[in-house]
């Protein structure tokens, strides 16, 4: 099993996960073309692309959907009312033979991989993250959320590998330039997840088998990727786990034993 970041940030989000015959993409906020452009660059064969499991409708996670639908015969995997959500923003209609319906709690078969979403608190019809297991290796890509909740505390136990929002630090939110309802709305429990409450999660999710950690979803505006980096380290303390932190415009590409390929 092969894990890349694409792009994650403010500005478009995508995550592969590849086995080397076929590859689920989580989220479609980078366009089709740099899809295919950063999988290459980090040795990745798009031609394996199968399918994009959405999270929300928030346009860094959807904003490729269109073109993907129209250029692509991969599958959308999401629960019915993210479908409906982002076929109304993209004047699409996803047809049945292209959807996989979803429904958070609940386990998917897909291509012999366990596909399991769970619901996050935040702004959208019906969030969910990932937790995507295959032949005993475990992940979890959990971004755009207010607050870690129990429920997705224990979504992030048992894994090989967490990909975790470390969106803004309070202060430089707080006193940066962002209009007072964007700040409150981030600031929310519905919101980001800030480099405390990151912290917070990341530490109830530690274990002797969590050998890779990839902080995510960075904000270029309110946070320092440095100060995430000493954030996170400071919590993997006297752990055997090895730190990433995922960019918006240079791919992350990890293999299963969790050693980064050079781009």
């Amino acid at each position: 099993m092969h894990y890349a970041a694409l792009a994650s940030g403010s500005k478009g989000n995508c995550h592969a996960f590849c086995d080397g015959e076929r590859t689920l993409l989580v989220d479609a906020g980078l366009s089709l073309k740099q899809v295919r452009l950063r999988m290459e660059a980090v040795g990745l064969d798009h031609h394996t692309v199968r399918a994009v499991a959405l999270t929300h409708e928030h346009s860094d996670h959807i904003g490729a959907v269109g073109v993907m639908l129209r250029n692509t015969d991969w599958a959308f995997l999401a629960t019915p009312e993210t479908k409906v959500v982002v076929e109304r923003i993209h004047g699409i209609e996803i047809p049945g033979n292209r959807w996989i319906p979803l429904r958070a709690g609940f386990a998917a078969d897909w291509c012999g991989w366990r596909v399991q979403p769970f619901a996050l608190p935040h702004d959208a019809a019906d969030p969910v993250a990932y937790r995507v297991e295959s032949n005993g290796f475990n992940a979890a890509v959990v971004t755009d959320l207010g607050h870690p909740t129990a429920l997705v505390l224990d979504h992030c136990r048992d894994l090989d590998l967490l990909v975790l929002e470390a969106n803004h630090d309070v202060d430089m939110l707080r006193d940066g330039e962002y209009p007072p309802p964007l700040k409150a709305r981030i600031l929310s429990r519905v919101g980001h997840l800030s480099n405390v409450a990151m912290a917070e999660l990341l530490a109830s999710a530690l274990s002797p088998r969590l050998k890779t950690v990839v902080m995510a979803h960075l904000s270029e505006q309110n946070n320092d990727p440095e100060l995430v980096r000493v954030v996170a380290a400071e919590v993997l303390r006297g752990w055997q786990t090895t730190l990433y932190l995922a960019h918006q415009r240079d791919p992350l590409r990890l293999e299963l034993a969790m050693t980064l390929a050079a781009p």
